[in-house]
């Protein structure tokens, strides 16, 4: 019975072929199904169309999938790609589409810490701009622990995300080694790395301006003065600090004078170190400094600390310089001079990579800081 049924089933499905087969011809004999007459021909692509209207490919697409606007691209622009490819006879390829649309839309982040308006400020204007893209923002803390950010990046790369940005990272070609294995680009910001891009200040040149700005307010009390200027806070491995401690020995150099090692105290970011350092350094009513560059907010919270503990003030006991900015240290020390870093532009810099939608050669950008002088 079961094979008789089986033949019976087989039979009637080809008949059933045999007679849409037919149909089918039929309808090509009376010319009601037709050929194109560009069957066979290429299918007009994005790039066809930018190279006939003289702009990139990601141009085009964002024409094309109506996202013009949120690029800032004009009303006229987007009018003359759009007649361009209807004059190329350009249709989407759904399928595609379709697969572009399971994209995550996922763009994350790591940052060393949230506590620090220099962080915080990154963290906030990437969000922003993700946000302006149509992208979902995803942002992790990882306290400057490299096991902790290869830890994070595996578990954001579980999501799908389409970049990993890594904001002052350890070990920056640590994760994009591992990024790359997944097909994952990533890019650096405030510490550069050798296998991805990267977008930093440029810490030596801040760290010169405002050195010589120190100098300059130590000689105008007394220009015979031979007091130094102690370098506090920061890691002697950290490119940053190297090229801050550069910037800072070269400034000394021009004014004719030599850094001493006794003048270098890179004992780390963390508040508790520099305090501590300092402790150490002038406990038992031993004469305070002349001069201090504080290498980053962080290390400030501690002088601030080891100040106040000391029973000094930083506008008349000492000259005071800070490489970072914070509007609310001009009430511990109201004559500080700052070195702001420009995150406006550096967060600029990073979307017009990510807007490019390729992945940009490992080179490093560096951004010109801004010196806040409060006198």
């Amino acid at each position: 019975m079961y094979f008789y049924l089986h033949n019976r089933l087989r039979k009637i499905a080809l008949s059933i072929v045999r007679s849409k087969s037919q149909e089918v011809k039929s309808r090509f004999d009376q010319g009601i199904i037709r050929v194109p007459q560009d069957f066979g021909e290429k299918n007009v692509t994005i790039y066809d169309i930018a190279a006939r209207a003289a702009t990139s490919a990601s141009t085009v697409g964002a024409v094309l999938n109506g996202t013009w606007e949120k690029r800032r691209i004009s009303q006229a622009r987007a009018t003359e790609i759009q007649r361009v490819a209807d004059e190329m006879g350009y249709t989407p390829n759904m399928q595609a589409r379709g697969l572009r649309r399971e994209r995550s839309r996922i763009i994350s982040m790591i940052v060393p810490l949230y506590d620090n308006r220099y962080f915080s400020s990154i963290a906030q204007l990437f969000e922003r701009e993700a946000r302006a893209r149509g992208l979902f923002p995803m942002i992790s803390c990882t306290a400057r622990d490299a096991d902790l950010e290869k830890a994070t990046v595996r578990q954001m790369l579980d999501y799908q995300v389409e970049r990993v940005i890594c904001t002052g990272a350890t070990d920056p070609d640590g994760i994009a080694e591992i990024c790359a294995r997944r097909g994952v680009p990533t890019l650096n910001l405030d510490l550069p790395g050798r296998q991805a891009a990267s977008v930093i200040s440029d810490n030596f040149r801040g760290a010169y301006e405002m050195t010589t700005e120190l100098l300059n307010r130590l000689t105008a009390h007394d220009p015979r003065s031979e007091a130094e200027i102690l370098f506090v806070g920061g890691r002697p491995a950290d490119h940053n600090t190297r090229e801050r401690l550069r910037g800072f020995m070269e400034a000394y150099q021009h004014g004719g004078r030599v850094v001493s090692d006794t003048q270098i105290l890179t004992c780390g970011y963390a508040a508790e170190k520099a305090e501590a350092v300092l402790t150490e350094r002038f406990g038992d009513g031993r004469d305070p400094p002349a001069a201090l560059f504080v290498n980053s907010t962080i290390s400030l919270e501690g002088v601030i600390r080891w100040l106040r503990k000391s029973n000094l003030h930083p506008s008349s006991d000492m000259v005071f310089g800070c490489f970072d900015w914070d509007q609310f240290a001009t009430f511990a020390a109201p004559d500080i001079v700052m070195v702001r870093q420009n995150v406006d532009r550096m967060v600029e810099i990073l979307f017009e990579m990510i807007d490019a939608e390729t992945t940009p050669a490992p080179n490093c950008i560096e951004v010109p800081p801004i010196i806040v002088s409060v006198d």
